[in-house]
């Protein structure tokens, strides 16, 4: 069995192309392989006036509580989408992450924690420092993924861009959902 290639994803949830990208890699997380690393970042750090700050420190501050991987931070990323892209509801207010983590599963507990560390300086400073760490690698949009390719980090842009990823990798691409029968006309 070959070891897990380390793949990091850069988005932020005001980016519909980030959710694009964020779907396709959470289903090739086995296909693949890989170990998928879920990087919120804040798109306006890299281009100016995305409105979405306070949603990335809070999916910040979930990660930052979150122990053994990025299952809720998957869910949450995954409920504030929802709500800005298919429900066209806010994502900028305590309320709103309130009804997106609840929807995500997190208890009300951990939601009070959330909230209350995503205004700290320890979680303004994580996503500034990924938000840099983004910029060190080029970012100039997102979605932006880095596969870690016998050491050295390979970027690639953009929600088209898995069929060159799989390549690069020496995997297969299978189109946006790998694990569905192809039809039959």
């Amino acid at each position: 069995m070959t070891s897990k290639k380390v793949v990091e994803l850069f988005y932020d949830v005001v980016s519909p192309y980030s959710w694009l990208g964020f779907e396709v890699m959470c289903r090739y997380r086995n296909v693949w392989n890989i170990e998928l690393k879920l990087r919120p970042a804040f798109l306006g750090g890299i281009m100016q006036g995305a409105g979405s700050l306070s949603a990335m420190r809070f999916v910040t501050a979930v990660q930052q509580i979150e122990k053994g991987g990025d299952k809720q931070v998957e869910r949450v990323s995954r409920e504030l989408w929802r709500r800005i892209w298919s429900e066209d509801k806010d994502i900028t207010q305590p309320q709103s992450f309130s009804e997106a983590a609840k929807k995500a599963g997190l208890t009300d507990s951990k939601i009070e924690e959330a909230l209350k560390l995503c205004t700290s300086q320890e979680i303004k400073d994580k996503l500034k420092h990924t938000t840099e760490e983004a910029l060190n690698y080029g970012a100039f949009g997102f979605p932006m993924v880095i596969c870690h390719i016998d050491g050295k980090p390979e970027m690639f842009f953009g929600s088209d861009r898995f069929e060159l990823m799989a390549n690069c990798m020496g995997e297969k691409w299978l189109g946006p959902t790998p694990n569905s029968s192809a039809s039959k006309l």
